[in-house]
């Protein structure tokens, strides 16, 4: 019996490359996507087949952070038009706009939903309350380049990375670095497992796994070109990367090995991300589209039907399916 295929669901719609997306929680209607792209325009989408739901319209410019709360009730984007956005993610209404000084890269929602952290270009941090919208922000100051990523580790702790070239950890009481790592090239992306105890970073070639704790090192695997993204599955069993060689590598945690590989992108992939059930992986790029890629090939999931490889992949999103050898 020949091989079955890798067949990524294409999810067209943004005119401009997408930069960064984010899987809400598993919810009882499933879970959502958000992503983010240099055409203004975030969009919603359902986590499990990449259905389009809506665009949240009002920025002004590039989008280059998008990120959902755990339960898909809000949504937050950050721009080139100096301004983080909170927004309604079921109505799809804006909430709030939270003006920065400069373009802001990077926006995460803190564990219980109730803060906004925002990484702008004016290297500061900031903390914005969701519940509170017209109260100031708590700002940390002290970055030494623009950040490319910034997270959520716990009540009081952020983390930050970036054009610094280094990884730094944050005290939110005191607006203060506790710890800092340096790197020999700017971080490009920074993730948390899902359950919070393994950081997954991406500078240069590597792919790097920290402690997010102490930021102590656990391992790291170069590859032959830039990494621009990386996440882990929930059973760290293994990882995905992707960068500038256009290809998505599923990659054994314990040994680094290649286990698949795939190329369906036309431009260097700049995010990807694990579902919350684990079953797919999406990943966004410069070629302008989200793509949602099986975990388990072949299995009966979403959109996905089992087929050999005399058969054709049907049409899916209207738009026709992609194999690995395209």
């Amino acid at each position: 019996m020949a091989a079955i295929k890798q067949v990524p669901l294409v999810c067209g719609g943004h005119e401009r490359p997408v930069v960064a997306l984010k899987f809400s929680g598993i919810t009882e209607d499933g879970s959502y996507l958000i992503s983010a792209s240099k055409d203004g325009k975030p969009m919603l989408r359902k986590g499990e087949t990449g259905d389009w739901i809506g665009t949240f319209e009002g920025h002004k410019g590039a989008v280059w952070g998008a990120t959902l709360n755990k339960d898909a009730t809000l949504a937050a984007t950050g721009a080139a038009d100096f301004s983080a956005k909170l927004w309604d993610a079921v109505r799809g209404t804006e909430i709030k706009t939270f003006s920065h000084k400069h373009i802001v890269k990077a926006v995460d929602f803190s564990q219980d939903s109730t803060h906004l952290l925002t990484a702008c270009n004016d290297k500061k941090l900031r903390i914005f309350s969701v519940e509170k919208t017209e109260s100031d922000p708590v700002v940390m100051e002290g970055l030494t380049g623009n950040s490319k990523a910034c997270l959520w580790y716990n009540r009081d702790t952020v983390l930050n990375g970036g054009e610094d070239k280094a990884l730094s950890k944050w005290d939110v009481r005191t607006s203060t670095v506790v710890k800092k790592v340096d790197f020999e090239s700017t971080v490009t992306s920074m993730e948390l497992s899902a359950d919070l105890d393994v950081l997954v970073v991406t500078y240069g070639k590597t792919v790097a796994f920290y402690n997010p704790e102490s930021l102590e090192p656990i391992k790291s695997f170069d590859r032959t070109s830039p990494m621009y993204a990386a996440s882990l599955h929930q059973s760290k069993q293994f990882y995905v990367a992707g960068g500038e060689d256009f290809c998505l590598y599923k990659i054994d945690y314990s040994i680094g090995e290649v286990i698949e590989s795939f190329k369906g992108h036309f431009g260097p992939v700049h995010c990807v991300q694990f579902s919350p059930d684990g079953e797919l992986y999406a990943s966004g790029s410069e070629d302008g589209t989200l793509r949602l890629w099986q975990t388990v090939i072949g299995k009966t999931y979403g959109l996905w039907r089992s087929y050999e490889d005399d058969e054709k992949p049907s049409v899916v999103n209207g738009v026709d399916a992609v194999s690995e050898e395209s």
